[in-house]
């Protein structure tokens, strides 16, 4: 059962698995949601503080889960602000897990749906994922590592090959000019960049898997570090590539990048449906990653064996899947997620860290 912690992890494994769970629908929808926001060439500025906001943020999360070896925040939350405000905590930490697995399943239908399935009802999409991903879920944090270590790889060489061919429509001057309207229209940009960034949270139990937790600092850096070079990347190549009013009026403006050139000659002459084919896979690792996260939560929280936990939150994923009617409905959601994101990003880790050092202090000086 993985209701404790003795089901280890390596440091590579610690530093896939946040990789896998930050990086998903945000390469398909960031340049849109972040240029909306900007509305200037200066997205690109928006998306380099927002990843320097949260390394520092996850440098926090890890400080705080070093001090409880083997503990998960749903363990020791409540040594911190107490049983019943760490029980709220948790939960609360629980539904947004929940929300945004479902979220997750729901943007890979919405993808396959309108690249490859047209017409297919939408639940037809949801549910055999949602059951792949209980499969995987249920073999536990060993099993989901190793998938998420041979999805990875496969991941980063068909985005850096797409970004590669693309590179000849790319234009410096859709780039410019650089700061023109001042900094606000940036500072305006970092709420839409908090949601690519959405998962982090997983940190806070990622630590007690590892075998080495005190190599966790490194580790989570390298980790959140990989998804923030290469949501700047995206956004810039993007960007570069299609002019900021193209990218705004996209639905998918990454997609629109990789389809506006042909390769004659080389394996595949449209990249956009490898590129498609295992973005589908990283989506579902996150799904699988927020899935895990949220019944390990229960069944901690609710002292349960985990599988029962398991089996109990597929109706629940599906139904948060199934809420929104529409693809901006999606969008929407996403942006919810956004800001719930945000209060408990920056909440759960400087709140607990707050109060820790105030208690751990108030011991010294009582002492």
């Amino acid at each position: 059962m993985f209701t404790r912690t003795d089901d280890k992890i390596t440091a590579t494994q610690a530093a896939v698995f946040l990789n896998n769970t930050v990086l998903g629908a945000g390469i398909l929808t960031l340049p849109r949601g972040v240029s909306e926001a900007v509305k200037t060439p200066d997205s690109w500025l928006s998306v380099t503080l927002g990843g320097i906001i949260v390394m520092a943020v996850v440098t926090l999360m890890v400080k705080i889960s070093q001090q409880f070896p083997g503990k998960t925040i749903f363990q020791y939350a409540g040594r911190i602000v107490g049983r019943v405000p760490g029980a709220v905590l948790c939960l609360l930490l629980v539904l947004y897990f929940l929300i945004l697995a479902g979220f997750e399943i729901r943007s890979l239908a919405e993808v396959t749906l309108f690249f490859l399935l047209e017409g297919t009802p939408i639940w037809a999409i949801v549910l055999p994922f949602i059951w792949a991903g209980t499969y995987l879920v249920y073999g536990g944090i060993n099993s989901i590592a190793r998938v998420f270590q041979i999805v990875f790889p496969i991941s980063i060489m068909i985005l850096m090959i797409c970004y590669a061919l693309s590179f000849r429509l790319f234009d410096i001057d859709n780039l410019r000019p650089v700061l023109g309207n001042g900094i606000m229209p940036v500072i305006r940009g970092l709420k839409s960049t908090v949601l690519v960034y959405s998962g982090c949270e997983v940190i806070l139990t990622l630590v007690a898997f590892m075998q080495k937790p005190g190599q966790a600092v490194k580790t989570m850096l390298i980790g959140i570090g990989i998804p923030v070079g290469l949501y700047l990347l995206t956004v810039v190549m993007v960007i570069g590539g299609l002019s900021i009013d193209s990218v705004i009026t996209s639905t998918w403006p990454t997609i629109d990048l990789i389809r506006s050139f042909e390769i004659s000659g080389f394996l595949f002459e449209r990249m956009e449906f490898p590129l498609m084919v295992i973005w589908l896979m990283q989506m579902f690792c996150n799904f699988c990653s927020f899935f895990f996260q949220a019944s390990l939560g229960l069944s901690q929280i609710l002292k349960l064996k985990v599988h029962p936990v398991i089996y109990m939150l597929v109706p629940v994923i599906f139904i948060s899947a199934m809420i929104p009617k529409t693809v901006n409905e999606v969008f929407s959601l996403g942006d919810f997620i956004g800001r719930m994101g945000l209060v408990l990003f920056l909440l759960l880790p400087v709140l607990l860290s707050i109060i820790w050092l105030i208690r751990t202090k108030g011991l010294k000086q009582h002492v």
